[in-house]
């Protein structure tokens, strides 16, 4: 990204873009190291980062303290084609952190096969945002 398409984006969005960018970057070291239910939170809050710097810069607010995917994807009228993966990342966002939300211990609810998917999904996620601003 350049310098000059910082300058016009709020400071906001700009934090929030960053964050998104190094928790996709995050979520691919964990995949590498085999930490399967990590690459699935980080995927989570890089999709969700990305999507709360886009509705700030569209909205110019904040969309408050909502963690839900399908609700900022709703309000920034993402494609229809988005929707079944934002649904599987969702709940990741708690399953990943807590063995009573998990119903068992959370890393062992994950697999490569499952990290893969998680992080493929948030980076068309990402890569679609990085769009819809321009950078």
């Amino acid at each position: 990204m350049l310098v000059k398409d910082f300058i016009s984006m709020r400071r906001e969005v700009y934090n929030w873009w960053k964050q998104a960018e190094k928790d996709l970057e995050g979520a691919a070291k964990n995949l590498k190291i085999e930490e399967y239910y990590i690459t699935a939170f980080l995927s989570q809050q890089a999709a969700e980062k990305a999507l709360k710097a886009l509705y700030i810069h569209k909205k110019r607010k904040s969309p408050g303290s909502t963690h839900s995917l399908i609700f900022l994807a709703n309000e920034l009228n993402m494609p229809e084609e988005f929707m079944s993966g934002l649904r599987k990342l969702n709940p990741d966002f708690i399953i990943t952190r807590y063995p009573d939300a998990a119903q068992g211990l959370p890393y062992e609810l994950y697999d490569r096969e499952i990290a893969e998917e998680k992080l493929e999904i948030a980076s068309k996620v990402v890569e679609w945002v990085r769009k819809e601003l321009k950078i």
